[in-house]
Order: C-alpha cells, then structure tokens, then sequence
C-alpha cells in the first residue's frame, strides 16, 4: 500500500548488509604527484582510460547564509594551479550561496575506481574572456538553454520550459554564434586542501591531503580513515 509505513513493508533491500570490499589499490605517499592539481589531473585521466561515465562529474557543495546546506553535481570544465571551474548561470541558488558565504566543497565520486578527492576553499568568479573561450565550444543547443532557463527559479510546468527554449531558439534564429548571456559565467574554487581517498580492505582506507599552509606552502598528511 502506498500509504503504509516504510517499517511495515516487505523490504527487498537490506541497506545495513550492503556492503562492498574495496580492493582495487593503494596510495602512498611516494606516489603522489608534486602538486595537488598534477594529482588530479592524473587520477582524472585514469578515470577517462577506465571508462567511468562522466569522469568530470562532481558534487559541488554549498551553505546558504543561514547555514543551510545544499548539493548537487556540476560538471569541472577547467583544472590549472589556481583551481577547479565549472560554469553556472550567475543568478542560480548555488551562486547566490556562494556570493554569500564565499567558499564551496567539491567531490569527485570515481565509485567503481574505488577512488574519491575532496576540495575545499575559497571561489572566484572566472573573467569574461575565459568564460566566453568556453562558451565557444559548447553545443548551439546547450547555448539556447542557457538563455531559456531562469536556473532555479519555479516554473509552472515542463511545457513553459520547452515553450522558452523555442523562443531562444527563435530569437537567435539568424545569429551564426549565440552569444554569451550576461547572466552566465564560470566559477572557479581555489583549494587550500584537497584530500584524495582509495578504498581499502577492512575500511583502513588510504587517505592523503594536501593542505595549504598558513606561509602559503603546501603540505602533504595521511588522515585516519
């Protein structure tokens, strides 16, 4: 019965024995590359030859000005020194989080690798012509999207959706390039720790973080699992 309490219903899946033994590695501290962002770059790109769905998919966490919090999976479009990008209309819930608070989390869940890195630090917004140079590269139909969606703002129904995104669709009808909303941009989280995690029999799990320290060096420590 729909109404019927989840305690009283035949369960099917029994969450307290679901359990998996991570063997696939390990990590140590001779293996990691000289900077964190050398680290991820690597652990990416074994993500890529793995074939893991979307490797660049990571949970990006925010805090409102209240402290609530919120998540939700945004694509990296960017990795350099300065930290990890991702591109967002500027009006949407997460960016007014990240305007009141200043700072964001992020994490790469690579499950099936039995691998996760953890992010955390301070944001900025990315300039206009950075932002523009990935602009350029996306799909025409991800572009019109862009300009139809109020991102997080509430709709009354899918078709006021579909019906927006034939308006831009037909606004920008006659332009060879649809050009960048001023309402979008890119946001990139500079990390002041970035913690990479392997699973591990027995769940003694290898966990290695740089953090940055207060002289502006980086420092590499192992946490307990």
């Amino acid at each position: 019965m729909p109404d019927e309490p989840l305690q009283q219903r035949q369960q099917t899946i029994d969450l307290a024995r679901m359990r998996v033994i991570y063997t696939s590695g390990a990590l140590d501290e001779a293996d990691l590359a000289g900077t964190w962002y050398e680290q991820l770059a690597r652990w990416l790109d074994n993500a890529v030859a793995a074939g893991v769905p979307e490797p660049n998919a990571m949970v990006l966490a925010t805090t409102d000005d209240n402290g609530l919090p919120s998540t939700r999976t945004v694509l990296a479009k960017g990795l350099d020194s300065r930290g990890v990008v991702f591109y967002t209309n500027l009006t949407s819930a997460k960016m007014r989080d990240l305007d009141a608070t200043g700072f964001a989390a992020l994490t790469f869940p690579w499950i099936a690798m039995h691998r996760q890195v953890h992010l955390r630090g301070p944001i900025e917004v990315v300039s206009r012509q950075d932002t523009m140079s990935y602009w350029q590269t996306r799909p025409r139909g991800a572009q019109l999207g862009a300009w139809a969606s109020a991102q997080s703002t509430v709709v009354p129904d899918r078709h006021a959706l579909d019906t927006a995104l034939r308006d831009a669709a037909a606004r920008f009808a006659g332009a060879e390039q649809v050009p960048l909303p001023p309402h979008w941009g890119g946001v990139r989280i500079q990390p002041v720790s970035a913690e990479f995690w392997q699973g591990r029999p027995d769940r003694m799990h290898d966990r290695l973080r740089y953090r940055r320290t207060d002289d502006g060096q980086w420092r590499v420590e192992r946490l307990a699992p």
